[in-house]
């Protein structure tokens, strides 16, 4: 992860992992096998991170819907801002990977099954419309986020716009 926060993503290979551990070549190859595994496990770290985030505010706070609203918005936009640049770098250098695009397909299914279970007590919509909503609110949730890092907007402001989204998306 030094790698890339100092260096960027295209800096990080399996040799010059091996050589800033302090390892063999073969030791790094022998554990990850190819760039796209090391990419990737760097980049599931980081989304296990978020998701535990995520848990841990959703098992701590308030059972309302504007609260839990608030809580899974805080959890985003924060998980971001901790995150550093790495996500973005290492998401760019995976690309078109298919391993990337599986790995984002069960980071999304993780992430709205835990929207459905924190929400499902505050709305009136059946399992699946609850399911499409979440989904669309993880999409308003990424184009709100690319606004906030590109220093359009404040976190404040993404927190309580995506907050407004997710109370409005599956309210009564």
């Amino acid at each position: 992860m030094t790698i890339v926060r100092e260096e960027g993503a295209d800096a990080l290979s399996l040799v010059t992992l091996a050589a800033k551990a302090g390892v063999s070549r073969p030791v790094a190859y022998d554990h990850f096998s190819t760039r796209a595994r090391l990419l990737l496990a760097l980049f599931q770290r980081l989304e296990e991170q978020y998701v535990q985030a995520l848990r841990d505010a959703l098992n701590t706070g308030p059972r309302e819907l504007g609260a839990t609203a608030n809580l899974m918005s805080r959890a985003y936009f924060n998980c971001l801002a901790n995150l550093g640049p790495e996500a973005p770098a290492l998401s760019a250098a995976l690309k078109g990977s298919e391993e990337m695009a599986s790995q984002q397909r069960a980071m999304i299914d993780e992430y709205v099954g835990i929207m459905c279970q924190a929400l499902q007590p505050f709305t009136g919509l059946d399992t699946a419309g609850l399911r499409l909503t979440c989904i669309g609110l993880l999409g308003a949730a990424e184009a709100i986020a690319r606004e906030q890092q590109e220093g359009h907007i404040p976190e404040a402001a993404a927190i309580a716009a995506f907050s407004s989204l997710i109370a409005r998306g599956v309210g009564r």
